[in-house]
């Protein structure tokens, strides 16, 4: 129980943190303050650096094997952007497949940081 208990927060915390950083970009580009590139662009660094801050996170509380945590915390992300793309109806496509693997990577990457940091 105390596991669940233990991604849970983390997970929730990581989708709050996109969220807000995700309303706070979209503000500015609906103000045309950015423009659609880096908006686009943006939107990827913000949801990989919380991924990667939220995998060094869980790295740090790690007892060993960093990577673990990590694809744990990108298993959890990438079922959801699946659950996500079921929903809205959209197809799975090669650029989702990418997305996907890019969230994984950064959170062992996130993982194994945290690990080392202690």
């Amino acid at each position: 129980m105390e596991i669940i208990k233990k991604y849970s927060f983390r997970f929730l915390y990581t989708i709050l943190s996109i969220v807000i950083s995700l309303l706070l970009i979209t503000t500015l580009y609906h103000f045309n303050i950015i423009s659609s590139n880096i908006y686009q662009t943006l939107k990827l660094i913000v949801l990989l650096v919380n991924i990667l801050i939220s995998g060094i996170i869980l790295g740090k509380k790690a007892t060993s094997k960093g990577y673990l945590e990590g694809i744990k915390l990108g298993t959890f992300m990438i079922l959801l952007c699946f659950l996500i793309t079921l929903v809205t109806g959209q197809d799975l496509k090669i650029r989702l497949l990418l997305y996907d693997s890019m969230i994984l990577i950064t959170s062992i990457l996130g993982g194994m940081i945290g690990i080392n940091k202690k």
